[in-house]
């Protein structure tokens, strides 16, 4: 008695499209993880950066007014993080939203593009000080 046999081929998965924007690198989630829930009060916000990065092994180097430099926010800091890879350090800003109750941390981009520049001269300045 002969048996037939059918054989199906599966489809290929459908693949979600990508996202408009990167997803954020490792070592700015972490960082986000740890300022998450920081306490508002008279420099709050510089000093909950500060712990933040000190427990990354980076390091703080400002705090100033966003006077426009950012949109909804008030403060920027800007600090230096260990790279993922591990090879060196990079500048990555944590910014203080309208509010004073939220903290956001971006790589440097097209908007901040002078304040990263600005930020490399400090950290420029502060190694020959050293």
């Amino acid at each position: 008695m002969p048996t037939s046999m059918t054989i199906q081929h599966a489809r290929p998965l459908a693949l979600p499209p990508p996202a408009p924007e990167p997803a954020l690198p490792l070592d700015l989630i972490e960082l986000e993880l740890s300022l998450d829930g920081f306490a508002v009060e008279q420099d709050g916000f510089s000093d909950a950066i500060q712990r933040a990065v000190a427990a990354l092994g980076g390091e703080f180097l400002f705090d100033l007014p966003a006077s426009g430099l950012a949109e909804d926010c008030q403060r920027i800091a800007a600090m230096r993080i260990p790279e993922a890879n591990g090879n060196g350090l990079k500048i990555v800003f944590a910014f203080l939203d309208d509010s004073g109750s939220g903290i956001r941390v971006e790589d440097p981009g097209k908007k901040t593009e002078g304040l990263k520049n600005f930020a490399d001269s400090f950290v420029g300045v502060l190694e020959r000080m050293q």
